[in-house]
C-alpha cells in the first residue's frame, strides 16, 4: 500500500515536472483525449514527435507519412495541439517583451560577443562556415563548455547535445576549455551527450533522440558539426541535386522545430566551395561561398563567416542577420578555446 502510494506521489512529481510554465507539454499528456489511444501516441513518439509542440507545428501532409496515423486521427491530433499551443496573431509588444527575456551563450571572446549582440543567441539557428581551420570546430568546443556557465556569466545553465559528422570532436580541449572558467572537468564531460552522424538518415534519427533527450532534462546548446559534410559526400552530381535540397531542408526544418520546442541555441557548421561559374569579367575578391545554396541560406537565423588571420587570429564577419548589421571583428583560438586578440596581435 505504501509502496503504491509512494509511485503514485513519485508519478505526480514527474507530471508536474514535465509541465513547468515555458517547458514543452508531452505528447502523452494528449493521450485518452478525443479518442487518441496509447498506440497513437506512441506512433508519434517513434516518429520523433515528444511534444505537443512538436505536432502543432508540423503539417497535417508529414503527419500522415506516420505509419499508422490516418487522416482522421492527424485532424484530431492537431485539433487538440491547437488548443494548447497559440498559433495565432499576437501584438508586436508581446514579441518584443518574449524576445528581451532570450538569453545569449557566450563564445569565450568579449569582441566577438560584442559584434552578436551577447552572444550566440537562444531560439535560433547560427550558421558558421569557412574554410578549414577558420577555427569552427574550436567555436562549437568553447560554446559545448560556456552553454554549462551560470546566466550571470553568459551562460546557458544547460547541457550541449553535440552531433559529429567530421570525426572533430575532441574532449580533451573541452578539459582545457573547462579550466579557463574554473569547471570541473569531469561535470563539463558529463554534461555533453556526443554522437557521431554517420550518414544523412542517421542524422535525423540522432535529431529524434535529440527531441527526447530533451524532454527528459534541460538543455542550452545542440551543435551539429557540420550539417553539409555528409550531404556532399552521399549527393554527388546535378542529377541528385533536387534530392538533396529536398533532406537538407528536412533536416533544417527539424533544428527549427528544435530551436522552437525548447529554446535552445543551435549552431551548425558549414562548408565552403570555390565559385567556379562566374563568368570571366566578373571581380569577386573572395570566390569561396558556403555549400547549400538557397536552401540553406533562407534557414539560417544568423550566418557568420570565419576567414584566417595572423597565427592564431580569426576574422568573424556577420555575413546575414535579420537584427545585427553586417561588420566584422577578430577572435584568437587559444588553450582555453575562443578568447581576445591582444592588441599586439591584432592586423
Amino acid at each position: 500500500m505504501a509502496e503504491a502510494e509512494a509511485e503514485t506521489s513519485s508519478e505526480q512529481q514527474v507530471q508536474e515536472e514535465e509541465l513547468q510554465p515555458g517547458a514543452p507539454t508531452p505528447i502523452k499528456a494528449l493521450e485518452g483525449v478525443n479518442g487518441l489511444t496509447k498506440r497513437d501516441i506512441q506512433a508519434f513518439l517513434d516518429a520523433g514527435y515528444h511534444s505537443v509542440e512538436s505536432v502543432a507545428y508540423t503539417g497535417k501532409k508529414d503527419l500522415l507519412t506516420i505509419k499508422g496515423i490516418s487522416e482522421q486521427k492527424a485532424n484530431k491530433i492537431l485539433a487538440e495541439a491547437n488548443k494548447l499551443v497559440p498559433l495565432g496573431f499576437t501584438t508586436a509588444t508581446e514579441i518584443h517583451a518574449h524576445r528581451s527575456e532570450l538569453i545569449a551563450i557566450t563564445s569565450g571572446s568579449h569582441q566577438l560577443d560584442t559584434l552578436l549582440a551577447g552572444g550566440f543567441e537562444t531560439g535560433s539557428v547560427t550558421e558558421v562556415f569557412g574554410e578549414f581551420r577558420t577555427g569552427k570546430s574550436q567555436i562549437c568546443h568553447t560554446l559545448a563548455v560556456t552553454c554549462q556557465l551560470p546566466f550571470e556569466n553568459g551562460g546557458g545553465e544547460g547541457k550541449c547535445l553535440y552531433i559529429d559528422s567530421e570525426n572533430t570532436f575532441r574532449p580533451v580541449r573541452l578539459v582545457s576549455v573547462a579550466e579557463r572558467f574554473g569547471l570541473s572537468a569531469e561535470e563539463v564531460l558529463d554534461n555533453i551527450a556526443y554522437a557521431r552522424a554517420y550518414n544523412t538518415d542517421h542524422l535525423q534519427t540522432l535529431l529524434n533522440q535529440a527531441s527526447a533527450m530533451m524532454m527528459e532534462t534541460r538543455f542550452a546548446l545542440l551543435v551539429v558539426d557540420s550539417v553539409t559534410a555528409l550531404y556532399r559526400s552521399e549527393f554527388s552530381g546535378r542529377g541528385e541535386l533536387a534530392a538533396r535540397q529536398n533532406h537538407l531542408s528536412q533536416t533544417l526544418r527539424r533544428l527549427h522545430r528544435l530551436a522552437d520546442e525548447f529554446g535552445i541555441a543551435v549552431v551548425i557548421t558549414n562548408q565552403v566551395v570555390a565559385q567556379v561559374d562566374a563568368g570571366p569579367m566578373s571581380f569577386n575578391p573572395d570566390p569561396k561561398k558556403p555549400i547549400g545554396g538557397n536552401i540553406i541560406a533562407h534557414s539560417s537565423t544568423t550566418r557568420l563567416s570565419l576567414k584566417k588571420a595572423r597565427g592564431e587570429n580569426r576574422i568573424c564577419k556577420v555575413y546575414d542577420s535579420p537584427s545585427l548589421p553586417e561588420s566584422d571583428c577578430q577572435f584568437a583560438i587559444t588553450e582555453g578555446g575562443i578568447a581576445d586578440v591582444q592588441d599586439k596581435d591584432k592586423e
